[in-house]
Protein backbone atom coordinates (compact mmCIF):
# COMPACT_ATOMS: atom_id res chain seq x y z
CA UNK A 1 0.00 0.00 0.00
CA UNK A 2 1.85 3.01 -0.70
CA UNK A 3 -0.18 5.56 0.05
CA UNK A 4 -1.44 8.18 -2.08
CA UNK A 5 -0.05 11.95 -2.12
CA UNK A 6 -3.87 13.37 -1.73
CA UNK A 7 -3.54 11.14 1.97
CA UNK A 8 -0.55 12.80 3.22
CA UNK A 9 -2.13 15.48 5.00
CA UNK A 10 -4.79 12.82 6.66
CA UNK A 11 -1.35 11.09 7.77
CA UNK A 12 0.12 13.96 9.26
CA UNK A 13 -3.12 15.32 10.85
CA UNK A 14 -3.51 11.29 12.67
CA UNK A 15 0.28 11.78 13.27
CA UNK A 16 -0.18 14.88 15.27
CA UNK A 17 -3.12 13.22 17.40
CA UNK A 18 -6.31 14.34 15.27
CA UNK A 19 -8.90 11.52 16.23
CA UNK A 20 -10.92 12.41 13.28
CA UNK A 21 -8.29 11.79 10.73
CA UNK A 22 -6.92 8.79 12.63
CA UNK A 23 -10.06 6.83 12.67
CA UNK A 24 -10.24 8.14 8.55
CA UNK A 25 -6.98 6.72 8.11
CA UNK A 26 -7.92 3.48 9.74
CA UNK A 27 -10.87 2.70 7.43
CA UNK A 28 -8.69 3.90 4.67
CA UNK A 29 -6.03 1.27 6.03
CA UNK A 30 -7.89 -1.41 6.47
CA UNK A 31 -9.05 -3.16 3.25
CA UNK A 32 -4.53 -2.98 2.36
CA UNK A 33 -3.67 -4.35 6.00
CA UNK A 34 -6.75 -7.27 5.42
CA UNK A 35 -5.53 -8.19 1.82
CA UNK A 36 -1.86 -8.12 2.68
CA UNK A 37 -2.50 -10.56 6.10
CA UNK A 38 -4.37 -12.56 4.04
CA UNK A 39 -1.43 -13.52 2.00
CA UNK A 40 0.99 -13.70 5.08
CA UNK A 41 -1.40 -15.08 7.85
CA UNK A 42 -3.15 -18.60 8.24
CA UNK A 43 -6.52 -18.27 6.94
CA UNK A 44 -8.59 -18.64 10.49
CA UNK A 45 -5.69 -16.04 11.58
CA UNK A 46 -6.18 -13.34 8.76
CA UNK A 47 -9.12 -11.11 11.36
CA UNK A 48 -7.13 -11.43 14.49
CA UNK A 49 -3.82 -9.87 12.84
CA UNK A 50 -6.05 -6.93 10.93
CA UNK A 51 -7.38 -6.17 14.34
CA UNK A 52 -4.03 -5.92 16.24
CA UNK A 53 -2.42 -4.36 13.13
CA UNK A 54 -5.02 -1.68 13.31
CA UNK A 55 -4.69 -1.47 16.82
CA UNK A 56 -0.99 -1.12 16.93
CA UNK A 57 -1.24 1.34 14.51
CA UNK A 58 -3.56 3.57 16.39
CA UNK A 59 -1.57 3.61 19.46
CA UNK A 60 1.86 3.85 17.79
CA UNK A 61 1.19 6.73 14.89
CA UNK A 62 2.46 9.39 16.92
CA UNK A 63 6.00 7.73 17.41
CA UNK A 64 6.27 7.00 13.79
CA UNK A 65 9.34 9.29 12.85
CA UNK A 66 9.71 9.41 9.06
CA UNK A 67 5.92 9.61 7.89
CA UNK A 68 6.76 8.37 4.03
CA UNK A 69 8.14 5.14 5.92
CA UNK A 70 3.94 4.30 7.14
CA UNK A 71 3.26 1.47 4.70
CA UNK A 72 6.28 -0.67 5.02
CA UNK A 73 5.71 -0.04 9.03
CA UNK A 74 2.13 -0.63 8.98
CA UNK A 75 3.02 -4.11 6.77
CA UNK A 76 5.89 -4.85 8.76
CA UNK A 77 3.65 -4.17 11.85
CA UNK A 78 0.66 -7.27 10.02
CA UNK A 79 3.96 -9.36 9.35
CA UNK A 80 4.62 -9.39 12.68
CA UNK A 81 1.34 -10.18 14.12
CA UNK A 82 0.86 -12.86 11.59
CA UNK A 83 4.23 -15.17 12.03
CA UNK A 84 3.12 -13.90 16.59
CA UNK A 85 -0.24 -15.75 15.73
CA UNK A 86 1.37 -18.57 13.85
CA UNK A 87 3.70 -19.35 16.42
CA UNK A 88 1.62 -19.03 19.08
CA UNK A 89 -1.03 -21.83 17.37
CA UNK A 90 1.28 -24.18 15.77
CA UNK A 91 3.86 -24.01 18.19
CA UNK A 92 6.18 -23.76 15.40
CA UNK A 93 7.71 -20.33 13.47
CA UNK A 94 7.57 -21.32 10.12
CA UNK A 95 10.06 -18.41 8.90
CA UNK A 96 13.59 -19.28 10.18
CA UNK A 97 15.05 -16.30 10.38
CA UNK A 98 18.61 -17.54 10.41
CA UNK A 99 18.09 -19.88 7.74
CA UNK A 100 16.34 -17.77 5.42
CA UNK A 101 19.19 -14.56 6.05
CA UNK A 102 22.08 -17.12 5.32
CA UNK A 103 20.21 -18.75 2.49
CA UNK A 104 19.69 -15.05 1.41
CA UNK A 105 22.74 -14.16 1.83
CA UNK A 106 24.72 -16.54 -0.40
CA UNK A 107 21.94 -15.70 -3.44
CA UNK A 108 22.60 -12.85 -5.46
CA UNK A 109 19.35 -11.79 -7.66
CA UNK A 110 19.76 -13.35 -10.67
CA UNK A 111 20.60 -17.31 -8.52
CA UNK A 112 17.34 -15.85 -6.42
CA UNK A 113 15.47 -15.81 -9.86
CA UNK A 114 16.85 -19.41 -10.81
CA UNK A 115 16.83 -20.81 -7.56
CA UNK A 116 12.18 -19.33 -7.59
CA UNK A 117 12.12 -20.98 -11.01
CA UNK A 118 13.76 -24.43 -10.38
CA UNK A 119 11.21 -24.25 -6.90
CA UNK A 120 8.00 -23.65 -8.99
CA UNK A 121 9.08 -26.18 -11.92
CA UNK A 122 9.34 -28.62 -9.23
CA UNK A 123 5.95 -27.83 -7.93
CA UNK A 124 3.22 -30.53 -9.07
CA UNK A 125 1.04 -28.65 -11.52
CA UNK A 126 -1.82 -28.11 -9.50
CA UNK A 127 0.23 -26.31 -6.56
CA UNK A 128 2.14 -24.34 -9.14
CA UNK A 129 -1.04 -22.93 -11.30
CA UNK A 130 -2.15 -21.61 -7.58
CA UNK A 131 0.64 -19.86 -7.10
CA UNK A 132 1.06 -18.46 -10.59
CA UNK A 133 -2.79 -16.90 -9.99
CA UNK A 134 -2.49 -15.72 -7.13
CA UNK A 135 1.26 -14.23 -7.02
CA UNK A 136 1.66 -13.52 -10.73
CA UNK A 137 -1.91 -12.81 -12.08
CA UNK A 138 -2.99 -11.19 -8.39
CA UNK A 139 -6.16 -12.69 -8.91
CA UNK A 140 -8.53 -13.28 -5.76
CA UNK A 141 -9.80 -16.27 -3.99
CA UNK A 142 -13.06 -16.23 -5.20
CA UNK A 143 -12.00 -15.68 -9.10
CA UNK A 144 -9.26 -18.55 -8.49
CA UNK A 145 -12.08 -20.90 -6.90
CA UNK A 146 -13.87 -20.06 -10.27
CA UNK A 147 -11.28 -20.64 -13.03
CA UNK A 148 -9.96 -23.71 -11.30
CA UNK A 149 -13.75 -25.52 -10.50
CA UNK A 150 -12.62 -25.32 -6.70
CA UNK A 151 -14.11 -23.81 -3.82
CA UNK A 152 -12.64 -21.16 -1.97
CA UNK A 153 -11.96 -23.35 0.75
CA UNK A 154 -9.87 -25.76 -1.50
CA UNK A 155 -7.82 -22.50 -3.07
CA UNK A 156 -7.11 -21.87 -0.26
CA UNK A 157 -5.97 -25.17 0.92
CA UNK A 158 -3.86 -25.87 -1.83
CA UNK A 159 -2.33 -22.13 -2.03
CA UNK A 160 -0.89 -22.75 1.70
CA UNK A 161 0.12 -26.30 0.41
CA UNK A 162 2.18 -25.16 -2.55
CA UNK A 163 3.61 -22.28 -0.74
CA UNK A 164 4.68 -24.21 2.05
CA UNK A 165 6.41 -26.98 -0.51
CA UNK A 166 7.87 -24.33 -2.31
CA UNK A 167 9.85 -22.79 1.05
CA UNK A 168 10.57 -26.12 1.78
CA UNK A 169 12.21 -26.48 -1.29
CA UNK A 170 13.77 -23.17 -1.71
CA UNK A 171 15.35 -23.79 2.37
CA UNK A 172 15.99 -27.09 2.41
Amino acid sequence: MALAEQHYPLLAAAHAGDPFALERLLRLCQPDVRRYAQRHCMISDVDDAVQEALLTLSRRISSLRALAAFSGWLFRVVQRECRRLGRKALNFDPYDEEKLENWLAVHNNESLRLELIAALEALPEHYRDVILLRDFEALSIGEMAERLGLTAAAVKSRLHRARQLTREYLLD
